[in-house]
């Protein structure tokens, strides 16, 4: 028997499915706050999960004719909405990244010690990731070097999304150890751009 909840939902949705506006309107009072203190508490900026929330609507929006009567609309939105959550911080250390790199190719803004220094990082920790067995290696790189999600990774490898996500936590916490320190730059580069 479903919850008085769900059953409010899946009429919400049924209607919205048929392009009631109103519904969406509903729906949006209903969950949309949910998701802002939801987003919030990950991102720490209100104009971020402002943007995102709009984000996970514009989605079920475009969706709707695909949405399934059935399922939790509640589970379905913040499934989204974590999802963007994923999405957003690995775009960020890609971009953090970028602009690392960036910077150290303009020798204006780094000297040569610097980059001496970034470089020497950058093999240290390659070296490192080459220790790992050769799967978690694989899935490691296609992870933190390729930005893949787990489920990208786990369709491409043909492996369970839980086998990619062990694998990954086995790889971190094996760099880590190994991870000298009193190394600085190794230990502030790890924490930028290996850790979640």
């Amino acid at each position: 028997m479903r919850s008085n909840e769900h059953t409010l939902d899946y009429e919400l949705v049924e209607k919205f499915c048929n392009g009631d506006i109103d519904a969406f309107d509903q729906i949006f009072s209903k969950y949309g706050d949910r998701l802002f203190g939801f987003a919030l508490g990950y991102l720490k900026s209100k104009e971020e999960t402002e943007e995102l929330v709009q984000d996970v609507f514009l989605k079920i929006w475009e969706n709707r004719k695909n949405l399934k009567k059935e399922a939790s609309l509640k589970s379905y939105l913040f499934t989204i909405a974590y999802h963007n959550i994923c999405l957003h911080f690995r775009k960020k250390r890609r971009h953090t990244r970028f602009l690392l790199e960036k910077s150290i190719s303009e020798n204006n803004i780094v000297d040569l010690e610097e980059q001496l220094e970034y470089r020497a990082t950058i093999e240290e920790l390659d070296k490192l990731i080459d220790k790992l067995p050769a799967k978690q290696k694989a899935i490691f790189i296609k992870s933190r070097k390729e930005g893949k999600s787990t489920r990208e990774i786990a369709k491409e490898m043909n492996l369970a999304p839980g086998t990619v996500d062990n694998n990954i936590s086995a790889a971190i916490k094996f760099l880590r150890q190994h991870i000298s320190p009193n190394n600085l730059g190794m230990l502030l580069f790890f924490a930028i751009f290996i850790t979640e």
